[in-house]
């Protein structure tokens, strides 16, 4: 009887012939198919809208249950008289203070009055350490020159800056925004710098293949590029500004500068007024927190989902 092996006539390149129980090489189209399904399922990215209650629970739920810890330790702690009242006031009291500052209409307009320093200095320093950055991490000249000077200013306490900043330019704004300069406008730069240095070479000479060179070449390819880097140094950037805000205010307090959550925060200290100073550090915690969370993080997000990142398994 015909032997039906169609391997046992097969011979290699050599012109041996294969064993009789070699197996063929050519795949058949069902493995064909199914490697191509796999492919496709490692490439595609599953996108879908959140559930509301997975967001509630994930995100929602877990800082609002520390919270709740915080100030049920904080009231055993009173209640336990571990310190004098009036060191440590109960919530209780903070929420009085709160209470009777809104209805007096002064706890936004106090609030209002940081928040709007602080974003316009945060803005400015966008403004300037954006194009210093990329000056210092493109032109070896500079940042031979200048590369240290950042660094060593990004290490220097913000609150340096407000003696002499009150000298060169007295008790106002002008002061303020000084302050906040110098102290974020180090750390954006730097974050710059950083997220160039981690731009693969590969990406330059391809957009200098393509012909971007000059601005187009920072505009289309080294900022998207270095982008998760430059967000780390606007984060922190932020941080920065926020606090060298808060120790301006603390320290320069005057009337004519109006009433900000740091000057709350000296009147709490001066006058004695715990609860007003409980407060005044909740309501600048909870400023630098909303932040993070309306912008910061869906900035971060965002950059993370553009770049295939951000999946769920």
């Amino acid at each position: 009887m015909a032997s039906t092996d169609i391997t046992s006539g097969r011979k290699r390149a050599d012109g041996t012939a294969e064993p009789a129980d070699a197996k063929p090489v050519d795949a058949t189209p069902d493995d064909l198919a199914g490697l191509e399904a796999g492919l496709d399922a490692l490439d595609a990215v599953q996108i879908r809208r959140t559930p509301v209650r997975e967001v509630l629970r994930s995100k929602v739920l877990p800082p609002v249950v520390a919270v709740a810890l915080v100030l049920i330790v904080w009231e055993l702690l009173v209640r336990a008289e571990v310190t004098e009242v009036y060191k440590l006031p109960p919530p209780s009291a903070v929420w009085d203070s709160a209470k009777e500052m809104w209805l007096k209409g002064t706890l936004l307009e106090v609030v209002w009055t940081s928040v709007s320093r602080g974003l316009l200095g945060f803005l400015l320093a966008v403004a300037i350490g954006t194009p210093l950055g990329l000056l210092v991490a493109r032109v070896r000249l500079i940042r031979a020159a200048i590369g240290p000077i950042l660094s060593g200013l990004q290490s220097l306490p913000s609150v340096a800056w407000v003696a002499p900043a009150v000298i060169w330019l007295g008790l106002n704004d002008s002061m303020m925004y000084a302050v906040i300069l110098l102290g974020a406008v180090p750390s954006i730069a730097n974050g710059l710098v950083s997220g160039v240095d981690q731009v693969p070479p590969l990406f330059l000479r391809a957009g200098r293949t393509l012909g971007a060179t000059g601005i187009r070449g920072t505009w289309h390819i080294v900022l998207p590029a270095a982008l998760p880097g430059y967000l780390a140094g606007l984060k922190q950037g932020w941080a920065f500004s926020w606090r060298s805000l808060m120790a301006a205010e603390i320290i320069a307090s005057s009337p004519e500068l109006g009433l900000g959550l740091g000057q709350l925060l000296e009147n709490g200290r001066s006058n004695f007024d715990m609860p007003g100073v409980f407060l005044s550090i909740l309501l600048i915690l909870f400023v630098g927190i909303a932040i993070d969370l309306l912008i910061f993080s869906p900035l971060e997000r965002w950059v993370l989902r553009s770049r295939g990142l951000l999946v769920k398994n």
